[in-house]
């Protein structure tokens, strides 16, 4: 077993040319919130992943083995929810309300401009129903929000924020 002890947040600092080489791996959601599992690669190596407690796994991001080899994390198509405005009986604004109520149920959510992503739940599926919200069973992959209060905070366009932003 290849123990894996560090990740690379979207591969950043590596060469195209080396993730381009990287064996894959495709893990769940299930799987990739928690800090420690065994997985195979797309090169059939056995990983036995341990990495700091409280590190979510996101796809794109890259695995670090103690071998120095690399593996792609691939988030996986996995059974969702994926809930979207109904055009006839509402607004965009609706996807704004039912993200709203599902944060006060601390439901993993992901955010898209057209539509949201939760895991699998009857009784959420018919409060969303009942917002006038069309709820649809898909397989796709599950990259929910990591929080306002997640560990190591946000970047883009090249710049991050600070703790006073």
């Amino acid at each position: 077993m290849n123990q894996v002890s560090k990740l690379l947040p979207q591969g950043k600092g590596l060469a195209p040319a080396l993730l381009k080489r990287a064996s894959t791996v495709e893990l769940d959601w299930d799987v990739r919130q928690k800090s420690r599992f065994d997985t195979t690669d797309s090169a059939s190596r056995h990983l036995g992943v341990f990495l700091p407690r409280g590190t979510v796994v996101r796809g794109g991001d890259v695995l670090v083995a103690e071998d120095g080899s690399l593996t792609k994390v691939i988030a996986a198509p996995q059974s969702v929810l994926k809930i979207t405005h109904c055009s006839d009986h509402g607004t965009p604004y609706d996807l704004i309300r039912a993200a709203y109520h599902l944060g006060n149920r601390h439901v993993p959510i992901e955010l898209k401009p057209d539509h949201l992503k939760i895991e699998p739940d009857h009784v959420l599926a018919d409060m969303l129903r009942a917002m006038h919200l069309i709820v649809n069973a898909v397989e796709e992959p599950f990259e929910p929000e990591s929080g306002a209060y997640a560990s190591g905070g946000h970047a883009h366009a090249g710049h991050s924020h600070g703790h006073d932003h």
